[in-house]
């Protein structure tokens, strides 16, 4: 987490998008991380091909439904309440948020 300074010039650590739902994010990641390990035994123990590519597929769809919903949560979170209180900090996140999504898009 990041340490952030309010107006009255206390640091605290910032809480992201995430916090709220943070259990809910790690067991859908253990899952894929499952699915991962399920791959790497498919080869291990000589599985077809189009078996593997057909998990392969599987994974990628649960990794990139996981990105979206973590940018999801960023434009609602962080990039929201940056554009509410202006200024520099806003267009920050609102140029983090376009990178993201670029490259959520390229990948």
């Amino acid at each position: 987490m990041d340490a952030v300074t309010d107006e009255q010039g206390s640091t605290r650590m910032a809480t992201y998008g995430y916090h709220d739902d943070k259990q809910s994010h790690i067991n859908r990641l253990r899952r894929i991380e499952g699915q991962v390990r399920g791959l790497q035994r498919m080869v291990e123990d000589d599985n077809y091909c189009i078996d593997i590519l057909t998990q392969t597929a599987a994974v990628n769809k649960a990794l990139r439904s996981f990105a979206l919903s973590m940018l999801d949560e960023h434009l609602k979170h962080c990039v929201g309440h940056a554009v509410a209180n202006g200024g520099e900090e806003a267009d920050e996140k609102v140029r983090e948020a376009s990178e993201a999504i670029a490259r959520l898009v390229r990948s």
